[in-house]
This record gives structure tokens, C-alpha cells and sequence, in this order.
């Protein structure tokens, strides 16, 4: 399976870099693919640590994008689009129809659009849901490997929904998302994302008192 990001916005941010590195440790560099980046991108505007860990970009949009096993652009009767709104959720048996699976990092439009709807109207691309909760986009790919690579149903996966993240007897923090829980129940997350979100927390407060 291959996992395509569609980027769309301006430049890394401490979560999205720590997300990508997530997302490349879990699957490998060689399946994850990060698709249009602003057209002026160059490797000096991707971060260090991915390019050490392999990351593939691009600045053309997905629908450009080559497969390496045939040297022609992705056929869209292979491809999935992870979508929040579509009708149908993705299945273990998917895994015999799609080999590209497209996330967001749909971002980039101010006031929001509907850009995944966009691309599978244009494109002919399908839809699949994961769940109704918001998921971050690592726990999105996580879920989507999980499904298709290790043949479990949805059904069948431990999820946390809005956890809450507490650093001491007056700090905590609740997170809008859903989450894949390890084996000893406790939320995945990116490694360094939770000491991202206590000086977040930190930050905002010192906002308020200011």
C-alpha cells in the first residue's frame, strides 16, 4: 500500500513534522508520499529530519503523481480518498481494489472548501470513511494500515476519543481527536508530540495572563 499526504499549506509546523516522522517510522519512507506542496517549495524548505528519514515530496498534485511500478501517473480506480463525509467506511476486503490512499493535509483555504470532494469529483477517485471522529492525520494512516495491511475491521480496533492529557494537579489538556490505543491502553502518539502539546497548553495560558 502507498499513502499519499495532500499538503496544501505554507511551510512545516512542530505537529505536522513530528505527525510526518510518525507516519514514515510506522509504514517506511518508500509508501508515504507528500503531494503538493506550494509550487516554490525546494529541499531547503523541507525539514532536516525528514529528509534523513527519507521523505518523498512533490510539488505536482496527486493526480500527477507517478507509480514507480508502472511509470504512469496513479490510476484513480486505485485510489482512495480517507473522507470524513463519504458514505461508505473502509474495510479489510479494500485491500484487493486500492493500492493509494490519499489524506488530508487538505488544508490551504481560508474560508474552508471542500477540497477532497473536489479531487474525487475531478479525479474519480472513491471516498471511504474512517469512523465518524476526527482523527489527526498519523491516526488517520494508523487506522488505514491497520485495516487493509493487518485485515482488521474497524469495529475490531481500540480507539480513545478526545483523551484528556493531564501534567499535574491543575494542568490538562483534551484533545479533539480520536486516537488508536497501544497495547497497554494508552493513546498513540507521535514521539515528542506530548511534550509539544504541555508547552502548547503553557503558551496559550501565558496568552491569557498577558
Amino acid at each position: 500500500m502507498k499513502y499519499v499526504i495532500e499538503h496544501m499549506e505554507e511551510g512545516f509546523s512542530e505537529w505536522v513534522r513530528l505527525e510526518y516522522a510518525q507516519i514514515i517510522k510506522d509504514i517506511g519512507a518508500g509508501n508515504l508520499y507528500l503531494t503538493s506542496l506550494p509550487s516554490q517549495t525546494t529541499q531547503a524548505d523541507i525539514p532536516q529530519e525528514l529528509l534523513d528519514l527519507g521523505l518523498q515530496w512533490t510539488t505536482k498534485p496527486v493526480n500527477e503523481l507517478i507509480d514507480p511500478a508502472t511509470n504512469e501517473p496513479i490510476q484513480s480506480e486505485r485510489t482512495c480518498i480517507l473522507y470524513p463525509r463519504a458514505d461508505t467506511d473502509l474495510v479489510p476486503e479494500d485491500a484487493q481494489t486500492y493500492e493509494w490512499l490519499v489524506f488530508g493535509g487538505i488544508l490551504g483555504a481560508h474560508p474552508p472548501r471542500d477540497l477532497t470532494l473536489e479531487l474525487i469529483k475531478k479525479y474519480g477517485y472513491t471516498g471511504k470513511r474512517l469512523g465518524d471522529k476526527q482523527m489527526s492525520t498519523d491516526t488517520a494512516v494508523r487506522t488505514t494500515n491497520i485495516i487493509l495491511e493487518r485485515q482488521t475491521k474497524f469495529e475490531d480496533i481500540k480507539f480513545i476519543d478526545y483523551p484528556e492529557f493531564r501534567f499535574n494537579k491543575s494542568e490538562a489538556v483534551e484533545m479533539p481527536f480520536r486516537y488508536v490505543l497501544d497495547s497497554e491502553g494508552q493513546p498513540i502518539l507521535p514521539k515528542g508530540m506530548l511534550a509539544l502539546i504541555k508547552k502548547d497548553s503553557e503558551q496559550s495560558l501565558d496568552d491569557l495572563l498577558a
